[in-house]
C-alpha cells in the first residue's frame, strides 16, 4: 500500500493507494500517529483504496477516536468494495463516508 498525505493548514489528507489490510495497517498507523498533531481535519481519500480488511477498520477506529477528540475525521471516493464492508461490518453508522 502507497499512503499520500497532504496537509493545508490544519486539514491533513491521507490518500491510500492499494490494499489496507494486516500487512499494510500497521504503516498507516505509525503514520497516523506521527502527523496527527495539530490537525483538525483528517481526510481519508479512498480513491484508489481496493481492499479493505479488519486490522483497516481497527486503524480507522483508532484514528476516529482520536479525531473526535480533536476535530473531524471523514472517508472520501469510497468504492462500492469498500463501502459495501463498511455497510456489512456497521462502520458506515459511525464513520463519516462522502
Amino acid at each position: 500500500m502507497e499512503i499520500k498525505k497532504t496537509q493545508t493548514g490544519s486539514t491533513l489528507t491521507v490518500a491510500l493507494v492499494g490494499r489496507l489490510d494486516a500487512v499494510t495497517a500497521p504503516d498507516l498507523e505509525k503514520e497516523l500517529n506521527k502527523s496527527l498533531d495539530g490537525v483538525q481535519d483528517l481526510i481519508f481519500d479512498f480513491k484508489e483504496l481496493v481492499y479493505i480488511a479488519s486490522a483497516g477498520l481497527r486503524t480507522l477506529l483508532v484514528a476516529q477516536k482520536r479525531m473526535k477528540k480533536q476535530g473531524s475525521m471523514k472517508l472520501v471516493n469510497v468504492n462500492d468494495d469498500v463501502k459495501e464492508v463498511l455497510e456489512m461490518t456497521g462502520f458506515i453508522d459511525f464513520l463519516t463516508v462522502e
